[in-house]
């Protein structure tokens, strides 16, 4: 039980199961855990279909609603830390994100030295393949945006497609954490960049959707630029390391440390 692979949905019946035995064909242990929105079109049945094929590998939450991106990361990083993950990650269930990528995502995490690897679209080697020009545009232009506003050295801020060791997100207070689309991403790597966690961009290819409906809307795109604007302003006049880090987790790691070290002390 290492490595996770989260992945949110809401009508993805054409990609679902593809997506899935791509990544259980790896070979290499990944365990997937779907985080379903109350999809109409019946991929929550499809997943639990799955089960009995993939035992112990793949597990489902199921929420009534559609409430967001962020939210379902979220609520799949709570679940992957509740089980002792130690690897974690995020992608699309479109195919997106070519699947073969998370190897390279995990030994970036696991033997490169990266507390946090990002699939990157805008770094050398990295691209975008079948998007429409106003997407690439859009993409790009958030991308620029966001690293002229936050100061932040990534070049693929709104990038999905990503891979956390355990103590990043067991550091990030994830109750402050507070959008859904675009500006969820952003503010992740922003939050773990603020904290002093190493982030490693690996390029991929990005290939747009053959199936389904892209979920972008002018909603996500207006939370993306006002987020940016809003992490700016309380970096600026207010102590944001201190509002994101979960005081809790760390002092609760440090008083078993303590305890350990007792206990090490005493058995000399």
């Amino acid at each position: 039980m290492e490595k996770l692979v989260v992945i949110p949905t809401y009508n993805e019946r054409e990609n679902i199961s593809n997506i899935l035995h791509a990544i259980f064909n790896l070979g290499e242990n990944f365990h997937v855990l779907v985080i379903d929105d109350g999809s109409p079109d019946g991929t929550a049945a499809i997943v639990k279909e799955l089960q009995a094929k993939f035992p112990g590998q793949l597990f489902i939450e199921e929420r009534k609603d559609k409430l967001g991106l962020g939210t379902a990361y979220i609520h799949g990083f709570k679940w992957a830390m509740a089980n002792d993950y130690y690897f974690i990650f995020e992608m699309d269930a479109d195919f997106s994100h070519n699947p073969n990528d998370l190897s390279r995502l995990y030994r970036a995490c696991k033997n490169g030295g990266a507390d946090l690897a990002i699939g990157s679209r805008y770094v050398h080697g990295g691209g975008v393949v079948n998007w429409p020009r106003n997407r690439i545009a859009l993409s790009k232009g958030a991308s620029v945006y966001t690293r002229m506003i936050t100061w932040m050295p990534v070049k693929d801020p709104t990038a999905g497609f990503m891979c956390y060791r355990k103590e990043v997100l067991e550091t990030i207070n994830l109750e402050e954490i507070h959008f859904s689309g675009y500006a969820f991403q952003i503010e992740m790597k922003f939050a773990a960049w603020k904290l002093g966690f190493k982030i490693k961009e690996v390029p991929i290819i990005f290939q747009d959707r053959a199936y389904g409906i892209s979920k972008m809307n002018k909603g996500i795109v207006k939370e993306g630029i006002l987020g940016v604007l809003i992490l700016r302003w309380h970096s600026w006049f207010t102590n944001y390391r201190k509002r994101v880090k979960n005081t809790y987790i760390q002092a609760s790691k440090v008083a078993e440390s303590i305890q350990q070290n007792n206990v090490l002390v005493e058995s000399k």
